[in-house]
């Protein structure tokens, strides 16, 4: 055979392509999943979802490391809907950056001993995140009776 197949182009391992679903797919699934296991529980919902709203306010206003300081202080009952959202957040913060123990009890020293273009850059990947939570959210929490 001597004619020519079109070839499709190599692809080169300096190009990476942008998947817009990086972003929404580990938070969907981290939202759904806190959905699912608290089903039941109405009060818990209305928690969980307004703390997901919240997050990006809240992290442009304080900063991520107040945030994880204010997860070590959601110890009452009532607000164990806002602590599922928080951990969440920081496992998917932990998943996507690469940046290990953010999400255990180590990560506000984690945090804090981060240099200062690291901490910069993870807030700017934290706050996309954070708007990830509030666009699915509604999604994820259309039930709940808090729309």
């Amino acid at each position: 055979m001597t004619s020519k197949q079109p070839q499709k182009p190599k692809s080169s391992p300096e190009k990476t392509t942008f998947d817009p679903r990086t972003l929404g797919t580990p938070v969907y699934e981290a939202l759904d999943a806190l959905r699912s296991q608290n089903s039941t529980d109405n009060a818990r919902l209305k928690e969980q979802k307004s703390q997901a709203v919240e997050l990006y306010t809240y992290l442009s206003t304080w900063g991520m490391m107040r945030l994880k300081a204010e997860e070590q202080a959601l110890t009452s009952k009532e607000k164990d809907g806002k602590k599922d959202v928080v951990q969440k957040y920081f496992s998917c913060l932990a998943q996507l950056s690469g940046v290990h123990e953010l999400n255990s009890p180590q990560g506000l020293t984690k945090l804090k001993d981060l240099d200062t273009e690291e901490y910069l850059g993870l807030t700017g990947l934290g706050l996309a995140i954070a708007q990830e939570f509030s666009f699915w959210a509604t999604a994820v929490y259309h039930d709940s009776g808090d729309n």
